[in-house]
C-alpha cells in the first residue's frame, strides 16, 4: 500500500491550520501543521513532505521569505495562500517560486483540486519504462539537455538544472513546438489550463528564470525569442 502524500501546512491562523489538518486528513492525506518560521524548518529537518501550503502573512519570517528558501534548498511544490489576492500579489507569490497561489478565504475544494494539480505536475518519479532505457530521449536547448521522461534538465557537463514543474512545462510545450511563435494564453492553456489575462506577468517572470538557465546571454536570448504582439518562440540551434 503506498504511503500517504504528506502535506506540511503553514499558517499562523490556528483555525485554518485545523480547517487544513480536518479537510485534507478526510481525504487520505497526512498533514504536519506549522505556525511559523521556527516550526516550519524544524518539521523539513524531521521529515520532508511532498508539498507545502505556505501562508504569506506569517509572523516574523514572512511565507514570500520562506519560499525563496524553499526553493533554493529543497524540490518541493509550493502552494502559497494568502488574505491579498491584487494581480501583484500572485506575481511576487510566483517570482519567489511559488507554483500555484490561492487568496482567502478558499473553498477548501477548490484547495484539494490545486493540490491535486500541482502534486500530478510535479511528480518526477521515473516510470518504469523510463529507468529500463538508459538512453532515454534528450532534447538539445542549446548547449543544454531535456530529459522529457525523467523531467530533467542537463547543463553542458552533465549536471542538474535543477527546475521547478511550472519550468518543465513550459519547455516541454516550447520543444514539442519548434519556430512557432505562442501567446501567453496559449502557454497558460497547453500548462496550467487557465487563460492568460493583461495583469498576469507569471509567464514573463518563468520566460526571464528560464533564460537565466539556458541563454548564453539572457540579456539577448536565442533560444527562447521574444515575438513582438505575440508572445515567445524556442528556436533550435
Amino acid at each position: 500500500m503506498a504511503a500517504p502524500i504528506r502535506v506540511l501546512a503553514v499558517d499562523d491562523d490556528a483555525d485554518i491550520r485545523q480547517l487544513l489538518a480536518d479537510y485534507l486528513g478526510g481525504h487520505g492525506y497526512e498533514v504536519a501543521l506549522a505556525a511559523d518560521s521556527q516550526q516550519m524548518r524544524a518539521l523539513l529537518a524531521e521529515h520532508l513532505p511532498d508539498v507545502v501550503l505556505l501562508d504569506v502573512g506569517l509572523p516574523g519570517e514572512d511565507g514570500l521569505s520562506l519560499a525563496r528558501f524553499l526553493r533554493e534548498h529543497h524540490d518541493l511544490p509550493v502552494i502559497m495562500i494568502s488574505g491579498a489576492s491584487t494581480p501583484l500579489d500572485r506575481i511576487v507569490g510566483l517570482e519567489v517560486g511559488a507554483d500555484d497561489y490561492l487568496a482567502k478565504p478558499f473553498d477548501p475544494r477548490e484547495l484539494l483540486a490545486r493540490l491535486k494539480t500541482v502534486l500530478r505536475r510535479y511528480n518526477r518519479q521515473p516510470s518504469a519504462a523510463a529507468e529500463a532505457a538508459p538512453d532515454a530521449e534528450l532534447l538539445a536547448l542549446g548547449d543544454c539537455r531535456l530529459d522529457l521522461q525523467r523531467h530533467q534538465l542537463f547543463d553542458a557537463s552533465g549536471a542538474e538544472v535543477p527546475l521547478t514543474a511550472m519550468e518543465f512545462e513550459m519547455l516541454q510545450v516550447f520543444v514539442q513546438r519548434p519556430n512557432r511563435p505562442l501567446s501567453r494564453d496559449q502557454i497558460l492553456n497547453l500548462t496550467q489550463q487557465r487563460d492568460w489575462n493583461p495583469f498576469d506577468r507569471s509567464i514573463d517572470i518563468r520566460i526571464a528564470r528560464l533564460r537565466r538557465k539556458l541563454e548564453p546571454d539572457p540579456d539577448k536570448p536565442q533560444l527562447i525569442r521574444t515575438v513582438r504582439g505575440v508572445g515567445y518562440m524556442f528556436v533550435p540551434r
